[in-house]
C-alpha cells in the first residue's frame, strides 16, 4: 500500500512527485489539491527512522540544521539548512550509519554516533559537518576521553612455542 500525502506550497498545493519542498517555491502551481504518493517504507527503513536524532542541531562554523519528523509521512523527515529544504527518507547502509536521502535534490544526511553531516551528491561535497545533538556530543566527548586503540598498536601476545 502506498502513502498519500498532501503538500502546500507558497503559491498553492503541489504535486511534487514525492519531492518536498518543491525546488522552486514560486513555481508551485495554483489550483486543485493534488495528492503526492510516497513509496511505503520497509520495516528496516522504519527501524532506521526510529534512530534519527531530530531537533535544532548546531554544526561547525556557527551553522545549524533543523531536522523534524514529517508528521504526514511516518519515517520521513524535513531538514532545513538556511534557505535550503530537503525531504528525506531512510536508506539502508552497509556500515550501520543512519542514512537519509533526498534523491531529487541529491542530498544525503549521515548520522554517526558522534556527529552528523549533510552532503550534496550533485556538488560532490559536504554542505555542513559536525552537526550534533546532545547524545552525539556526549558520545564525541567519551570518544575523546577514551579513544579506540590504533589498529597497529595491538599488544604483542607472548608466543607459546
Amino acid at each position: 500500500m502506498r502513502e498519500t500525502v498532501w503538500r502546500a506550497g507558497v503559491a498553492g498545493l503541489c504535486l511534487c512527485a514525492g519531492l518536498w519542498p518543491p525546488l522552486a517555491w514560486s513555481r508551485a502551481p495554483a489550483g486543485p489539491v493534488v495528492p503526492v504518493t510516497l513509496a511505503p517504507l520497509t520495516e528496516a527503513e522504519h527501524a532506521i527512522a526510529a534512530r534519527v536524532h531530530v531537533g535544532d542541531l548546531p554544526c561547525e562554523l556557527g551553522q545549524s540544521v533543523r531536522l523534524r519528523a514529517d508528521e504526514t509521512a511516518p519515517g520521513h523527515f524535513h531538514l532545513q539548512l538556511k534557505a535550503q529544504r530537503f525531504h528525506l527518507r531512510p536508506v539502508a547502509s552497509s556500515t550501520g550509519a543512519v542514512r537519509l536521502e533526498d534523491p531529487a535534490q541529491g542530498a544525503v544526511w549521515l548520522q554517526l554516533a558522534n556527529k552528523s553531516m549533510l552532503m550534496s551528491q550533485k556538488l560532490g561535497r559536504r554542505l555542513v559537518d559536525e552537526c550534533a545533538g546532545p547524545v552525539q556530543r556526549a558520545q564525541a566527548e567519551a570518544m575523546k576521553r577514551h579513544p579506540a586503540p590504533h589498529l597497529l598498536d595491538v599488544a604483542q601476545s607472548p608466543r607459546l612455542d
